[in-house]
């Protein structure tokens, strides 16, 4: 049950130079008393409120620095595409441990973590599934994030830290396949669905989609009422446009929710994925 307590109010992002960085940063800039900006890239110039922050997920002592004080993480940082398993292994693996740890020694209250819809991939399409059900990821990206989301329910288990798992759709602009149509959030409902996990009162352990108010969608999104997030766009407005537009897919990326992730390296039967 959630209880009233202080809106978190010192924030540290990280991983602020990307796609969906680059937006909460624009969307939060002067929102709250502190945010934070942790990479290992260059930020550009702090704006007023903002700290900026070189940060390395590798390194203990960087993470230290940066979560010190701090009352929210938002987790975006790490490697946000399939890459080869000493990439994924050392970036969404033992930096997520790293950011986690760093975050229990300094007391900070909430994590929210960036996973993805890979972590679920290998879902077919024409099959409804909520937040409850098994990982079934669809790539060694999946494989990480689905890790992400056992760690964060071990540390708000373990040691009552505040935890929320966003499986991500795609988040862009606009749709740009028939697929997104399913799965895209607005950059606007990105924002908002953040800000909420940020400023929502006490839970104990979320898992969310990141997805915005969809006709065709593939997932039930029960945890998102639990915290006031009410996406406001729907990708249905593009629908005739990417219909006449549809290309056709290969088997093991037009039945699986994954979409293109499914088929590199396949080499399994697509009838017996249920």
């Amino acid at each position: 049950m959630m209880t009233q307590e202080p809106s978190p109010q010192r924030i540290l992002m990280t991983g602020p130079s990307g796609r969906i960085g680059r937006i909460l940063r624009q969307s939060f800039t002067g929102r709250y008393n502190l945010l934070r900006m942790g990479d290992i890239v260059p930020m550009g110039h702090a704006a007023q409120g903002e700290e900026l922050y070189h940060m390395d997920l590798g390194d203990m002592a960087s993470l230290d620095r940066a979560c010190a004080g701090i009352d929210c993480i938002v987790h975006l940082a790490g490697q946000s595409t399939e890459a080869e398993w000493e990439t994924i292994f050392e970036r969404n693996i033992v930096g997520l441990r790293n950011l986690f740890e760093a975050a229990r020694l300094n007391g900070v209250k909430r994590v929210i973590f960036a996973s993805s819809h890979h972590a679920i991939g290998f879902y077919r399409r024409k099959r409804i599934i909520d937040n409850a059900v098994p990982p079934r990821p669809d790539s060694r990206y999946g494989v990480s994030k689905a890790f992400g989301e056992a760690l964060g329910r071990y540390y708000a288990d373990k040691f009552g830290m505040q935890v929320a798992c966003i499986r991500i759709g795609v988040c862009r602009p606009r749709p740009e396949d028939v697929r997104h149509l399913s799965i895209w959030i607005s950059e606007k409902d990105m924002a908002l669905l953040v800000q909420r996990c940020i400023e929502a009162p006490a839970y104990h352990y979320l898992m969310l989609y990141g997805i915005s108010a969809n006709t065709r969608f593939f997932w039930k999104n029960p945890d998102a009422a639990r915290i006031g997030y009410l996406p406001r766009d729907n990708a249905e407005i593009f629908a005739d446009e990417l219909a006449r537009n549809a290309s056709t897919d290969v088997a093991a990326s037009a039945e699986f929710q994954g979409g293109y992730y499914c088929p590199p390296e396949f080499t399994g039967d697509v009838s017996t994925i249920e």
